[in-house]
Parts: structure tokens; C-alpha cells; sequence
């Protein structure tokens, strides 16, 4: 069974002035819609085909360029979709908050280091945060399309936030100015979609 490209919750314009409609029209109908093609087409007639996106990434030979590009462009993307929201921003709260002020100290040293993640990953990338078995979350960075279900990325949890730092996710309203982007991203988060997956999988 292929995998569909995943519909948007909200209109592409209901996330602006944090991040406009154009490049959210390009970013999911262009880009993802790209790698849901490709990764169907890496995987038809294989042993991989019918498994889950997260079986996949888990058990991937990371030497398989074309499962590795656009299986994680397409899980991340998902993902990125489902975590923002027009009514996003604020804070955290509850078992979400008490894990992010017991690694971080507090949600603003939190909201300092996973800039830092995102502002600082070389070229093309993403940043996240993880939780690990037990509760414990992360912020870690990855290259390209890598995520933290992949092996060996040095990274590891299952990503609960991601942040696209690609320059398609920002170049139409942001240009060169990654650092803008990073803290507008703050106030579409939808911590309560954040929280449910922080539940599910710690």
C-alpha cells in the first residue's frame, strides 16, 4: 500500500504572518509531495513496501540513498505538519513541561538551545526534540533529511518537534535570515499536539 501525502489541517495561508501561504502551498504540495512520490517508488516490490514509515527508518541500510532521502523527507514533513497550528505558541505544560524544565531548566534555556540547534545546523537540516524511554527528552540537530529513527545518526528518541531548517521552508519570506524564521517557528508550535506525542511514546 503506497503512502498518501498527508492532508493539511489548517489553510495554507493560516499560519501567516509566521510563515505564508506561498511557501507553505510550495513546501507541502512541491516538496513533500516529492518525496511521497520518490519513497513509493524507492520501495515498490521490495521487502520494504506494506511496513510502517517508522518500521522502515528503524531497520534502514542508511547506504540506500533513495529510502533514506525520501522516507525521512516524508516522515519529517509530516510531522512538521502536524505539530504547528494557527493557534499555536505559548508554552508547554504538564509531563511535557516538567521533562523540558528537568533536562533544560526552564522552557526559555529550552527554547534557547533548540535555536541554537536550529540556527546552527549546517546548510540543509532539522532540528528536534526527542523522548526517550523513561520520559527523558533531547534536542539534537540532523543533516538533510536524517532523523533520530534513523541508526547511527548520533541522535537518538523518537521526535515528538522538528523543525525544517531546508531554505524551502523559509527562503520566499525570510531569505538569508534563518535566525528569523527559527523564532517565529515559537509561535506556531502546537505544544498540545507536542504533549500528546511526549505521552505516546515516553
Amino acid at each position: 500500500m503506497a503512502f498518501e501525502l498527508p492532508k493539511l489541517d489548517y489553510a495554507f495561508d493560516a499560519l501567516e504572518p509566521h510563515i505564508d501561504a506561498k511557501t507553505m502551498e510550495i513546501h507541502h504540495d512541491k516538496h513533500h509531495k516529492g518525496y511521497t512520490d520518490k519513497l513509493n517508488a524507492a520501495i515498490e516490490g521490495t521487502d520494504k513496501d506494506g511496513k510502517t514509515i517508522e518500521n522502515i527508518l528503524n531497520n534502514l541500510d542508511m547506504d540506500n540513498k533513495a529510502v533514506r532521502n525520501n522516507g525521512g523527507g516524508f516522515y519529517n514533513h509530516r510531522l512538521f505538519w502536524e505539530i504547528m497550528s494557527p493557534n499555536g505558541g505559548g508554552k508547554p505544560s504538564g509531563a511535557l513541561a516538567e521533562a523540558i524544565n528537568s533536562a533544560y531548566g526552564s522552557f526559555e534555556d529550552f527554547k534557547e538551545k533548540f535555536s541554537s540547534a536550529a540556527k546552527g545546523q549546517f546548510g540543509s537540516g532539522w532540528a528536534w526534540l526527542c523522548v526517550h524511554d523513561g520520559g527523558k527528552v533531547e534536542i539534537c540537530s540532523t543533516p538533510n533529511q536524517d532523523n533520530p529513527l534513523m541508526p547511527g545518526v548520533g541522535c537518538g528518541g523518537t521526535p515528538i518537534l522538528g523543525l525544517d531548517v531546508w531554505e524551502h521552508a523559509y527562503y520566499l519570506n525570510y531569505q538569508n535570515r534563518r535566525p528569523d524564521y527559527v523564532n517565529a517557528f515559537f509561535n506556531v508550535i502546537d505544544w498540545d499536539e507536542v504533549s500528546k506525542r511526549y505521552e505516546q511514546n515516553k
